[in-house]
This record gives structure tokens, sequence and C-alpha cells, in this order.
């Protein structure tokens, strides 16, 4: 049958495929879109599993905030060509409101709209972390999304317990720039607290400090090094007199979640 060269574009538009490839699809398909585009999808997929161990450290986040729940999704990419791209932006932001909204199985819906996008944009790209948050009573949650370009390049949300949307916005702002790995001392595992004693034991004793003061200074240098890890510990962003705590006043952080796109 005669294949029109509106159908042509129309399956282009749709697929993202070339001229040759959607005019030969939709003869094999015998003039049906539907199959051509499977057709299409099917040959573009299996050219997406000889980009799959290309290294994808770029991509894009969106942070997503309701009433009472909240999500941060990541997509990732090989280019910063592709992770401003229109088409890409607005995955994540669609997958990361509907994970906000049902929670993180809803990520389940999007595995065609990412395989999609893979053939559409000819590079590997998948689906990053996701997180998700939801409040109980008492408990408030917001979040802050760091712009590069038009697109996410670091999301924070943040729950906190007797305070306000304010105080939590402002408390993801700071996460998004000091970047704890932590919220206090005690969440710091063990063997990652000895490891930098012991990294400090050795940097102190090669400085030729006296053998009985090694521990008092190690001890000192340790306050230091969870002041940089621990959220609880740091000086505030926006007012570097103020320590974390002294923000807080009566309210509780109870969790935050940190992406930096491509880290």
């Amino acid at each position: 049958m005669a294949i029109s060269a509106a159908d042509v574009q129309s399956l282009r538009k749709r697929t993202g495929a070339g001229m040759l490839d959607a005019k030969k699809a939709l003869e094999e398909a015998g003039g049906d879109a539907e199959k051509a585009a499977q057709i299409l999808r099917e040959k573009g997929l299996a050219g997406a599993v000889k980009r799959a161990d290309r290294e994808n450290s770029q991509g894009a986040c969106y942070v997503s905030v309701g009433s009472n729940s909240g999500s941060i999704v990541e997509l990732r990419c090989e280019t910063d060509f592709v992770a401003k791209s229109e088409s890409f932006v607005a995955l994540v932001e669609e997958i990361a409101k509907a994970v906000a909204e049902k929670g993180p199985e809803a990520v389940d819906a999007f595995t065609s709209s990412v395989d999609e996008l893979k053939i559409t944009l000819k590079e590997n790209i998948e689906l990053g972390r996701v997180s998700y948050m939801r409040a109980d009573d008492g408990e408030i949650i917001d979040g802050y999304m760091h712009l590069q370009s038009g697109r996410g390049t670091v999301g924070v949300l943040m729950k906190v317990k007797d305070g306000t949307r304010e105080l939590a916005h402002d408390l993801a702002l700071h996460v998004a720039f000091a970047r704890p790995s932590y919220l206090s001392r005690k969440d710091v595992p063990e063997d990652v607290v000895e490891n930098e004693r012991q990294t400090l034991l050795t940097i102190t004793r090669n400085e030729g400090k006296p053998e009985a003061a090694l521990d008092k200074i190690v001890s000192g240098r340790l306050d230091g090094f969870f002041k940089n890890l621990c959220l609880n510990e740091q000086a505030f962003v926006k007012d570097e007199k103020l320590k974390i705590q002294d923000v807080l006043g009566k309210a509780k952080i109870v969790e935050f979640a940190l992406v930096v796109v491509g880290a």
C-alpha cells in the first residue's frame, strides 16, 4: 500500500525515527501506525542495549511536594545536551509528581516512557535514585531544587516535626549547599568513624605531636569531621553564626534526602 508523507512525518514526530526508518516500518506494518511504532521501538531498543554500558553521569532531577508527601526522582543520561532537552526534563517531572502522589511503586508505569526516550534521544537513559517521604501528624515536608540550564541538578526533601513549612524549606536549601551525609553522629556507621579516627591518628603522629596528647588532639579533629558530615552540627548557610540546632528551636528534623545528579 502507498505510504503518505504525512503518515511518515507523524510517525517520525511520535518516535523520533529517521524518515527512511519510519517509512520502512509503516510499509512493514501495512500502514498501521501503532504496529509501525512498535517495530521502531523494538529496533530502537536493540540499539539501546548496545548503549547500556555507556557512562550516564549526566541527567536531571525533580522535587515534587504535595500537602503531606514529597518525592525526588533522578533521570540519568550521557550528555548535558540531552539532560537539558525538553522531553527529558518533562519526563523526570512527570515521574516525580506521580511518585509524590502514589508512592515509589508509581515508577513502574514509566518503563515504556523511559524506553521510548532512549530511542528518541539515542543515549543510555535510565531511572536513577528515587526518594519518597510521607508526613505523619505534626510533621511537615518541603523541598528545594537547584536549577541549572533549566533542569534540576540538586534535589532535597526535608521532613520536620513541630515546625513550619518555611523552616523545612530553609533547611532543605541548607542541605543542598552544605551537603551533609548524615543527620547526627549516631547515624554515622562505626566503621566510617573508626577509619577517620585511624587516619587522623596517623596524620597527627606524623606531625610530631607528643604521644600523650594524641588522643585529645584526634578527638578534637573528629569533632570537626562530624561538623562537616552531620546536619545537626553544621553552621546554617543563611547565617553561619547560627547552628542548625539554633534554627530548629523546638522543632526536630525527622529525616532528609539529598540527590546530586551524577554523584
